[in-house]
């Protein structure tokens, strides 16, 4: 007996200190990980700020110059200087100058960051004006190649040169101030470049026929010479500048309006620089909070990235070891190291990357791009013109290392505390003999699970009125129980009738708030043509069941293929698939349960002497899921997806099923689809819609 009671009470003393240790560990994890995940966030929305600020401030500042009374002159002269040097031509002598430098000073350069030689005639500048202004702003100035700009006249007697001694220190001075990398001015008609500050080996080219005709910077150009809105600015994401050794350049552009015309295109040059410095916090992660792991970075559509990754700047021989141990490719590598920046040429495809590229905010542990887990919180940037994502993180190791120590420190206290209940156990089990026996074993059956156990009353005194009480308590809690579990059998089928069984359970567990992102699903919205008119002679009640009865053969049929029913409102029908459990196939299964409910549509009129028709509309893209309210729950979807998947309904034709492109992307090879051309959408235009063969 003394043996048992000792092995009983520490086993309960184990128990305890196990659940409290288990619990405090799970809870102690959770809180850290959600104190994480908020400073991430804060790191990332904060940096995001920054972004949309800086290209915010350009975008003013250069609509600002573009209407200065100082470039509009500028523009108009400089063109008629350089159309008027184009129809003097020049000399072969100064010709070859110009080549023979392009191949000492240009070629070389170049040559090393594409990693071949590339023929001099694709980079030689086109026309009589370029070469005669290039030789005497590039190849006879006096200064360095980062100091050509404070050339202001080379002293040639030239028009030109009068008026770039008049106008270029006022706009030197202008770029410098706003934070231009360079500031160019180009003539819409020949898209020649016809002012630079930096005198790179873009000036005076032509953006349409010269050798930077493909560039970002002959978009910028295209776009904002076919716009006579002095609010207008043209935005073009980074790419590599070849004037600029390939590095990294993006270019934003603002037209010059004379009396209601272009007469000209004022361009930024924006180096990476800027953007990099933002998103590194000026490479100060540590003072930003970030340890040993941590970073931000940017990401563009192409999945390429638009800041410097850390390990890069930090550990660059260890960076590249680490591309390769997760399999980059060798020219991914090869070209960051010619060009000296993994900007635009490392890419990072994560599951965090592309919820931020496709326009969903959210946190989670993720494997990083470096092959290890890391949390992460990731969200779009605003900035009209280019699509990026940021994303801020930080090694899971790193930021869960106070847990190991609180699980040493746990063990640690949880020993002692089995040395105390070991003692005690000892102590009692000596201590308590005789009727505690039975009790003791009643006791024991009773924490197996046994709800009907009981002991012998054999005593008066205390002991004896602690066995009755035991039995009273044991009977008590046996029929309490058994009304518990009826009323969480009824509580849990009431539940599942309208929720999901994931969601349902995430509520069980206290979840509050449930909105969740999804990157992929398909939507379809049904509805019964002309309802109104056929049940407005029906009494009520039988109104009910020709509705009831259809939408339960409805529901039957999700069932069978997996398909979530959202709701239902009046005489429409809603469903999804790929959510809040994720399918492959979500759009063939979703075209499937379309083709039955317009069959099940047509059974169900037949037998009850109606014509009914079915109209659907599906659609396949990202949503957002979550629960609205606390007294009546709803499980809801919100976002383009889900509205043009009602539109494709509400414009559909009767007894067919409509769906859009991407639906028809995935499905073409596998169900016959009718063009239906492109139909007006309310609140989205011309939409390309497609009728599925029935």
């Amino acid at each position: 007996m003394a043996a048992k009671l000792f092995t009983t009470l520490v086993l309960l003393g184990a128990i305890a200190v196990l659940v409290t240790g288990v619990l405090g560990y799970f809870r102690a994890r959770d809180a850290l990980e959600k104190a994480v995940f908020d400073q991430l966030t804060a790191a990332r929305q904060t940096k995001t700020r920054q972004v949309e600020d800086y290209f915010r401030t350009i975008d003013g500042e250069l609509r600002l110059l573009a209407t200065s009374k100082m470039v509009v002159d500028a523009t108009r002269e400089f063109r008629i200087v350089v159309d008027q040097l184009d129809q003097a031509g020049t000399s072969p002598e100064l010709r070859q100058k110009v080549g023979d430098w392009y191949t000492e000073n240009f070629i070389p350069g170049i040559t090393r960051v594409l990693g071949k030689e590339p023929a001099l005639a694709e980079y030689l500048p086109v026309g009589a004006a370029p070469y005669y202004l290039q030789y005497h702003y590039i190849v006879a100035n006096p200064h360095p190649k980062d100091r050509r700009k404070l050339i202001d006249d080379p002293g040639d007697g030239s028009d030109y040169s009068r008026l770039h001694a008049l106008y270029h220190p006022l706009m030197r001075a202008a770029a410098a101030t706003v934070g231009f990398f360079d500031m160019m001015v180009a003539d819409p008609k020949s898209g020649r470049l016809i002012y630079t500050v930096e005198k790179e080996v873009d000036f005076t080219t032509s953006l349409q026929v010269g050798p930077y005709r493909s560039s970002n910077a002959a978009a910028a150009v295209a776009r904002c010479a076919l716009t006579p809105d002095p609010s207008a600015v043209c935005l073009e994401d980074f790419a590599p500048y070849g004037p600029s050794r390939g590095a990294p350049i993006a270019f934003m552009a603002a037209p010059v309006i004379d009396r209601g015309v272009v007469i000209g295109v004022l361009v930024a040059q924006l180096s990476n620089e800027e953007i990099d410095d933002v998103v590194t916090g000026g490479r100060r992660w540590r003072q930003e909070g970030f340890g040993d792991t941590g970073e931000a970075y940017l990401v563009g559509p192409d999945y390429l990235v638009r800041s410097g990754p850390r390990a890069f700047y930090e550990n660059r021989e260890n960076y590249f070891a680490e591309l390769k141990s997760v399999g980059a490719a060798e020219e991914e590598i090869a070209a960051i190291r010619r060009y000296g920046t993994p900007v635009l040429h490392q890419r990072i495809d994560t599951t965090a990357t592309q919820a931020a590229l496709a326009g969903v905010e959210g946190t989670g542990e993720v494997v990083g791009y470096r092959g290890v887990p890391t949390l992460a919180s990731w969200g779009p940037l605003a900035i009209p013109g280019v699509k990026w994502g940021l994303v801020a993180k930080i090694d899971s190791a790193e930021a869960l290392a106070p847990i190991d120590q609180l699980r040493q420190d746990l063990l640690v206290v949880g020993g002692l505390a089995l040395l105390v209940v070991a003692a005690t156990a000892a102590w009692l089990s000596r201590a308590l003999l005789g009727p505690l026996r039975e009790l003791t074993a009643g006791v024991k059956r009773f924490a197996a699970g046994d709800y009907g156990a009981s002991v012998p009353v054999r005593t008066r005194d205390e002991i004896g009125q602690l066995c009755s009480a035991f039995n009273g308590m044991v009977e008590d809690l046996r029929e309490k129980n058994v009304v518990i579990e009826n009323k969480n059998r009824e509580n849990e089928q009431l539940l599942l009738n309208v929720l999901p069984a994931p969601i349902a359970n995430r509520l069980r567990g206290g979840e509050e708030g449930i909105a969740d992102g999804f990157a992929e699903v398909t939507v379809a919205f049904a509805d019964l043509v002309g309802f109104t008119e056929l049940t407005s002679e029906m009494p009520p009640h039988e109104v009910v069941t020709l509705l009831n009865e259809l939408f339960t053969r409805f529901d039957a049929a999700a069932h069978d293929l997996g398909i979530e029913k959202i709701k239902t409102v009046g005489d429409a029908y809603m469903a999804v698939c790929g959510l809040p459990e994720p399918v492959a196939n979500h759009a063939e299964r979703m075209v499937r349960m379309a083709i039955r409910m317009v069959h099940i549509t047509r059974e169900h009129g037949m037998e009850h002497n109606a014509s009914m028709k079915l109209r659907v509309g599906i659609n396949t893209g990202p949503v957002v899921a979550g629960v609205i309210g606390t007294s009546k729950y709803i499980y809801d979807l919100w976002g383009d997806t889900v509205n043009l998947a009602s539109r494709m309904e509400s414009g559909g034709i009767p007894d067919s099923i409509q769906v859009t492109r991407p639906v028809y992307d995935k499905l073409k090879g596998q169900f016959a689809f009718e063009p239906r051309g492109a139909i007006e959408v309310k609140g989205k235009g011309k939409v390309e819609a497609w009728l599925l063969r029935l």
